[in-house]
């Protein structure tokens, strides 16, 4: 998990430096079993919500920005939302990587709760309608999705403001490379303001074009 993590904050500050404080180095004790840590640059952040329009400025920056390592969607290495893995294993189709990102999580729900035939039997319609019918015109026709580096895990508290600068900065990333509009809103700034999320999408649609 800390690898994960901070494989992702190195490969948006590959893109991004401002967006995120600088990674420096992860590693496990020696003396306590199953313990880890990960070191970054200290910033000294508030906890306010950053501005919306700076926000969506550099997110916008993000995706198009980033460039995959080998032109598919996926990451190189394991990251985590929360405790749980992330599908990350590199393919070229936007269809088929978020298919198979939605099948280990559905995997992941019944391998912990047990199985359930009404989810089963959503899934189903999932995997052979919704998803083919909502993206599969997206690749078709000569057009084609660019894979760009997401954040993974965006919510309020996953952000912060430098108090030094004012720089809108990001943490906790789980970053892999997806869809653009798999990022640009993050449910969890709903709880602060829906007027801040639609400016948020509003400026990033304003951004990305």
């Amino acid at each position: 998990m800390v690898h994960g993590e901070f494989e992702s904050m190195r490969a948006i500050h590959s893109v991004l430096p401002e967006f995120v404080p600088r990674p420096v180095a992860w590693s496990s004790f020696d003396a306590i079993q199953d313990t880890h840590f990960f070191l970054f640059a200290f910033r000294d952040m508030t906890n306010e919500m950053p501005d919306p329009y700076t926000f969506a400025s550099l997110l916008s920056a993000l995706h198009q920005k980033s460039i995959s390592p080998t032109g598919k969607f996926g990451f190189h290495t394991t990251t985590y939302a929360g405790q749980l893995p992330q599908h990350v294993e590199w393919d070229a189709s936007w269809e088929t990587f978020f298919a198979k990102s939605m099948r280990k999580v559905l995997d992941l729900e019944n391998e912990r709760k047990g199985p359930s035939e009404e989810l089963d039997l959503l899934s189903r319609d999932l995997f052979d309608k919704v998803i083919p019918r909502l993206l599969r015109p997206l690749e078709s026709d000569s057009r084609s999705v660019k894979p760009s580096l997401v954040h993974g895990d965006l919510w309020y508290a996953n952000s912060g403001i430098d108090v030094s600068n004012g720089q809108t900065l990001v943490f906790d990333a789980c970053c892999f490379f997806a869809h653009n509009e798999c990022e640009p809103l993050p449910p969890g700034f709903c709880v602060v303001s829906l007027d801040r999320v639609a400016d948020t999408i509003t400026e990033y649609k304003d951004e990305f074009g």
